[in-house]
């Protein structure tokens, strides 16, 4: 996870969009990225598999554990860590803040060219 002092926080959708238990897929920065309500609490990863570069996020959820769809590797959507290869490097995870009903999701600041 990024330093948090290094880190632009963008509105992406609201609370009552994303119902318990449900997903959306949206692209932040050019980043694919993947919104989850698992129980009432929000997190946000990348929608790529490091195994082999495929949609993760369509993958089933058992736990905080996703299952790529392609190839079964699971990762951690809470710590990006993966879990079971035959992927062996982690997803990149992005820190949510609700404020007003709003999601907000923290990607890192780009430097000034």
């Amino acid at each position: 996870m990024s330093d948090v002092n290094n880190l632009n926080y963008i509105e992406i959708a609201q609370v009552a969009e994303i119902p318990e238990n449900s997903r959306i897929f949206l692209e932040v920065s050019g980043i694919p990225v993947v919104v989850v309500n698992l129980g009432g609490t929000i997190h946000a990863f990348g929608d790529v598999c490091t195994h082999d570069n495929g949609p993760l996020g369509d993958g089933e959820l058992d736990g905080f554990e996703i299952k790529c769809p392609r190839h079964g590797a699971r990762f951690d959507i809470r710590t990006g860590n993966a879990i079971r290869g035959p992927a062996f490097h982690d997803i990149p995870v992005f820190p949510i803040k609700i404020e007003n009903g709003s999601i907000l999701l923290g990607i890192t600041k780009q430097p000034p060219e």
